[in-house]
């Protein structure tokens, strides 16, 4: 199974940027995916999260200003960016809970897409 993240990229603050992560493999079903990104004293911290069937949560640093989906048919999640502010800038990393065909559940972590809020 692989996760490839996409869409990063240079954004002007106040404009937009959408990032895209699709899941690949022997995929039985995904349950929860999520957006996190580094923070002091954290190995990274939460950015959006979205069940299955739905249910979304927020940092109350992005609330209001990032949305979070996902496409269940293209085992795709995305995170909508709008208004970002430079302490937005960050790698970030999406982060899926799979359920494999054969070997069962696991966590899995994509390779990270760079985002740079920059005027």
């Amino acid at each position: 199974v692989l996760l490839q993240a996409s869409g990063g990229g240079l954004v002007q603050p106040g404009g937009s940027l959408r990032l895209s992560c699709a899941a690949s493999g022997s995929i039985a079903s995904i349950n929860a995916m999520g957006w996190y990104r580094p923070a002091p004293g954290k190995q990274r911290e939460l950015v959006a999260i979205i069940s299955k069937d739905g249910t979304t949560n927020y940092s109350d640093s992005v609330k209001g200003r990032f949305t979070i989906s996902r496409d269940n048919a293209k085992n795709t999640v995305y995170l909508q960016m709008n208004s970002p502010k430079p302490e937005d800038t960050a790698v970030y990393y999406c982060n899926a809970d799979i359920i494999v065909f054969v070997t069962g559940r696991r966590n899995y972590w994509g390779q990270g897409t760079q985002v740079t809020v920059s005027s």
